[in-house]
């Protein structure tokens, strides 16, 4: 089947950020086919007048732990949150039904905001896979390996065993990039580490973890080993093109040399990160340096929303307060991390990022007719500084149409949300034990 769209202001994010303000893309099958200026030079099958919307490719969350939902608004307002409950909870409560309607439920909050890939690691990743195929997403996912019993794990570590039948069972979807990812430099042991790498390695997959997160993490690797994580994974042999680093905020100057020289990336959470007071990762001098960065919302229970139009405007704020220069991370710049550059972090810019013949057919269109998109001179500056989750009208991956007239096409929200909350009430019990701090 052949679409085409036309009448639109075509934000390609090609390398020379090539932009048509009255273009067309003409999607065949799952794949562009054609973009240009001005009216389509081919026929179709459909044809969709995009009315001056902005159409741009679609949004890549390199970050995230999506069957998270329940734990949303629990302890946002806790110091060490991570370690006193949501470890805990986790593994008293989460079920393969959770992370399931969970998953769902997420990745139609990702869709509705023109999210069309996403990066996830967590436990119950099977039922993260099942979610993703339904939803029409493209998905990359982990299981998680940690050293200490989880909800699908009794023992330590068990990750490692359910991530090589996860990888197996999912290898050759055309959707669904299997992965398996240790959860941090810390809570890992070396041996481990350097096995999960091992093991991502005999598949070729991408590898990613937590790093340079917390500031408990430095301390203990500046007295344990006299490094840094960063240093400390290069002495293990695992920093390298296939490593994408989540976090990344306390990464000091020979970091992030040593990072770029290895050519591996960043997962910069600017949402998360500064919500947990934890700091401003040094992006500045991650893209001087050209190492691969891209955004991620990271988890609805970190970052709450699931938006990058949220993380887009958070950016901008932080980065240019922190750095004390308004010029700093041009509008066009920061979209770039959300898409292009983000497609490249996790190693699949052939693929996606960009509106290019030959690449998947992955478009969100933004309408600007809503009252906080006019004018719009600049349409960079308006996805960054106005834009809202609700301007997005419509969304295809892999050329399906999955979000239309601002509705998913695939997926009935209500039914997700009720399926969730049926599956919520022993979750909802047992964190009474922690009723003191959520």
């Amino acid at each position: 089947m052949r679409t085409i769209i036309e009448h639109a202001w075509v934000l390609t994010m090609d390398p020379q950020n090539t932009c048509y303000k009255d273009g067309y893309v003409i999607i065949e099958g799952s794949k562009i086919l054609k973009t240009g200026e001005g009216p389509s030079p081919l026929g179709g099958d459909r044809r969709i007048d995009a009315k001056g919307a902005i159409l741009m490719p679609g949004m890549v969350n390199v970050h995230t732990h999506v069957p998270m939902i329940p734990f949303r608004t629990m302890g946002d307002d806790c110091q060490d949150r991570l370690r006193r409950f949501l470890f805990p909870l986790e593994e008293m409560a989460v079920t393969p039904a959770l992370v399931y309607w969970g998953s769902l439920y997420g990745m139609a909050e990702m869709l509705l905001s023109g999210i069309t890939t996403f990066l996830d690691m967590y436990y119950f990743e099977d039922q993260a896979a099942e979610a993703c195929d339904k939803a029409g997403m493209r998905g990359i996912l982990g299981e998680t390996v940690i050293g200490q019993k989880t909800c699908d794990s009794a023992a330590p570590y068990g990750g490692l065993a359910y991530g090589e039948d996860f990888i197996q069972k999912w290898a050759g979807h055309p959707r669904i990039t299997p992965m398996v990812c240790p959860h941090a430099t810390n809570t890992s042991s070396p041996e481990y580490l350097q096995k999960t790498f091992a093991m991502c390695e005999k598949y070729d997959t991408l590898f990613t973890l937590h790093a340079s997160e917390m500031d408990y993490e430095m301390k203990e690797f500046a007295e344990n080993y006299h490094m840094t994580p960063t240093a400390f994974l290069d002495h293990l042999g695992i920093l390298t093109p296939r490593t994408l680093l989540a976090h990344c905020i306390h990464m000091t100057e020979a970091d992030l040399d040593l990072t770029a020289e290895r050519g591996a990336s960043v997962a910069h959470c600017i949402g998360s990160n500064t919500k947990a007071g934890k700091g401003v990762a040094p992006v500045k001098g991650m893209v001087s340096r050209g190492i691969p960065v891209g955004l991620g919302t990271d988890g609805p229970s970190s970052g709450n929303t699931l938006s990058m139009f949220t993380q887009f405007r958070l950016f901008a704020s932080f980065h240019k307060t922190a750095n004390h220069d308004r010029s700093l991370f041009a509008a066009k710049d920061i979209v770039r991390l959300g898409t292009s550059e983000a497609a490249r972090a996790i190693g699949m810019e052939r693929r996606i990022g960009s509106i290019e013949p030959g690449k998947e057919a992955d478009l969100v269109m933004v309408e600007r007719d809503s009252v906080n998109m006019f004018p719009c001179y600049n349409p960079f500056s308006a996805l960054v500084y106005s834009a809202e989750r609700s301007n997005v009208s419509r969304v295809w991956a892999a050329g399906e149409e999955l979000v239309r007239d601002g509705t998913l096409t695939q997926l009935d929200l209500e039914e997700i949300r009720g399926r969730l909350w049926e599956n919520m009430g022993d979750f909802i019990k047992k964190s009474q034990e922690f009723s003191s701090i959520i």
